[in-house]
């Protein structure tokens, strides 16, 4: 079960397949170079797969404990996270005025990646206390920010995200918890909340949970939601912690994976005494969550990204190493390594293309999110924040379907092996299926490239994306290596079939929605494909072009191969499911379906 940081796989999706030069020369991050890139990556490699990976074994067998309100973590975590927040790795895309590095958003999505590959039970707490961070620094008081955002900052306080109540899962129009004022300009706060990650814990000594709430006279519906900062410890004006707040972890959930993450029930206020301050405005508490939300779902995506890695760099280890059956046409002899049959290649490939593709599409969702921030004209600003929000929830769906389909073939490469949960295997299966649910489940991601993010500007990000493709595709028709001739072919024949899919949307979008709702989640499918097609391709041209060494190339040329032979195919074939309309969808009755 031994793992080890894709550096150079990283390195290559960073340069060539999401263009990363192109934030050097916005001048927005002075101190960027190759060379600090290379260190980054060099010890973060060696952070994970010295400290974190060897815990995750040990994470799923030996998972969080509650007792007496108090959370214990899998042995070693507090000393791994300690060695995070002094490596400076919780800071490192924040502004140097708020205790970061001042470093592109794009290196934390990078970091993201490798250290849900390390131990994903670890890593997802940190991703909730860097979105913690974004939400206090976009929309906090001077107050808050003084007393509360570089101790969140540097990881020194942890962060959560507190929305989801047994009745308000993903209609948060529902929520119930309550916030009075208590006339000094802090609120009571009283409710319970659930599957709150990393809720409780034992790695630091305050934990900074943002919580949705009503207002006593707030309207009905999202419209009447709030947020809130609710410290574990109240925080004294010299910074220094104070008594304990009324706010404690009552229940850990039960789950299917991510046994060493502690994912809690809140009980907010029960002794009546539960006191936080306003973040941001009232009544405008979900559109301030959706700071955290809209950088959760891209971590998400590439959560999955990392579990998917994880998972094939185990199973392509045990089939060198298994050995089973003999070649074809041979009946004696010794038999071979079971990564000799032409199935397990086939498997392996599978795994490997569908985690670079989903490497690409997140990295290249991270540069356009920077971009969109730090690009010198309003035009280039402007363009990469439309293809942000149009690849933000393909990051998301696209990437963790793919990452539960990757650890599902992970355990049929292991065979009854991958079954017995000894062998870790099964593991990065459990481990991966949440994140096709959290932070908005992947039909909801369909739902708002379709609607949203296709029909909110007519169209006009969806078909520039598909002519850069396009246009990607030609230029490989016309290489002089056969293979990358052909990976054009299938893109083209690939993006043509996107296009048509997405102006059948478009035109069906002013006639029945119900028809768009109903082909959205093979719309992203076949979205996702084009997108990583694309972006495999883009690496190789990249990649020739800088004249990256033959034996390194070869392999991404094998890669982009397989993939346009497989799921770009696939794509072609999802215009007629994503054409099939309501009708394929059409409401049965209960009775029929158990008849």
């Amino acid at each position: 079960m031994s793992y080890s940081t894709p550096v150079r796989d990283i390195r290559h999706a960073l340069k060539h397949m999401a263009g990363f030069d192109a934030l050097s020369a916005t001048g927005a991050y002075e101190d960027l170079s190759d060379e600090l890139v290379e260190a980054i990556l060099e010890e973060m490699g060696r952070y994970c797969d010295q400290v974190l990976a060897p815990l995750n074994w040990d994470s799923d067998q030996h998972g969080a404990r509650l007792e007496d309100r108090a959370v214990t973590t899998t042995p070693g975590f507090r000393e791994a996270y300690q060695q995070y927040v002094e490596g400076g790795w919780n800071a490192l895309a924040f502004p140097e005025g708020a205790g970061g590095q001042g470093l592109p958003g794009t290196l934390a999505v990078v970091l993201i990646d490798a250290l849900n590959a390390a131990c994903m039970s670890f890593a997802i707490g940190t991703s909730l206390t860097t979105g913690a961070a974004k939400a206090v620094k976009a929309v906090g008081t001077e107050a808050q920010k003084r007393l509360f955002l570089e101790k969140i900052v540097t990881g020194e306080w942890s962060g959560t995200m507190n929305l989801t109540e047994p009745q308000a899962g993903s209609s948060l129009a529902d929520i119930k918890t309550k916030a009075e004022p208590a006339g000094d300009g802090r609120y009571k706060i009283s409710g319970q909340k659930i599957y709150i990650t990393y809720g409780e814990h034992d790695l630091c000594e305050n934990i900074v949970h943002l919580v949705l709430a009503r207002l006593p006279d707030a309207p009905a519906g999202t419209g009447g939601i709030s947020m809130f900062l609710v410290p574990k410890f109240h925080v004294n004006d010299d910074g220094s912690l104070g008594e304990r707040n009324d706010v404690y972890c009552v229940g850990l959930e039960h789950k299917l994976g991510l046994h060493g993450s502690p994912t809690s029930v809140m009980a907010f206020g029960e002794s009546g005494e539960c006191y936080g301050t306003l973040l941001g405005e009232e009544n405008r508490g979900l559109r301030n969550m959706f700071i955290m939300m809209n950088s959760a779902r891209l971590d998400v995506g590439t959560q999955g990204v990392g579990i998917a890695e994880r998972s094939f760099q185990q199973a392509l280890a045990f089939a060198q190493e298994r050995r089973q059956g003999r070649a074809p046409g041979v009946r004696d002899g010794a038999q071979i390594p079971i990564y000799e049959h032409p199935d397990v290649r086939r498997m392996l490939f599978t795994m490997k293309s569908l985690t670079a593709a989903a490497r690409g599409i997140c990295y290249a969702n991270a540069v356009a999110y920077d971009l969109a921030r730090t690009a010198p004209d309003e035009t280039a600003r402007r363009e990469a924040a439309a293809l942000e929000g149009l690849l933000t929830p393909i990051s998301k769906a696209w990437s963790t379907d793919r990452a539960n389909e990757i650890t599902s073939i992970g355990v049929q490469v292991h065979g009854g092996m991958g079954y017995v949960e000894e062998t870790g295997a099964a593991q990065h299966m459990r481990d991966a299926r949440i994140a096709a649910i959290y932070e908005g489940t992947n039909g909801i991601q369909a739902m708002d490239l379709v609607g949203r993010k296709l029909q909110g500007d007519g169209g006009e990000a969806a078909r520039r994306f598909i002519d850069d493709v396009a246009a990607g595709a030609l230029e490989a028709k016309a290489a002089d290596d056969s293979g990358v001739a052909y990976a054009g072919q299938c893109l083209e024949a690939a993006a043509a079939a996107l296009a048509d899919s997405t102006e059948w949307l478009l035109a069906r979008a002013a006639e029945d929605q119900e028809d768009v709702l109903a082909g959205a989640a093979p719309y992203l499918r076949q979205f996702g494909n084009v997108a990583g097609g694309y972006y495999l391709l883009r690496g190789v041209l990249s990649a020739a072009e800088a004249g990256v060494r033959e034996s390194e190339l070869e392999a991404h040329k094998q890669v982009l191969s397989f993939y346009a032979d497989t799921t770009l195919a696939e794509s072609e074939a999802l215009s007629r499911a994503v054409k099939a309309g309501k009708e394929a969808v059409r409401r049965l009755d209960p009775e029929l379906l158990t008849a």
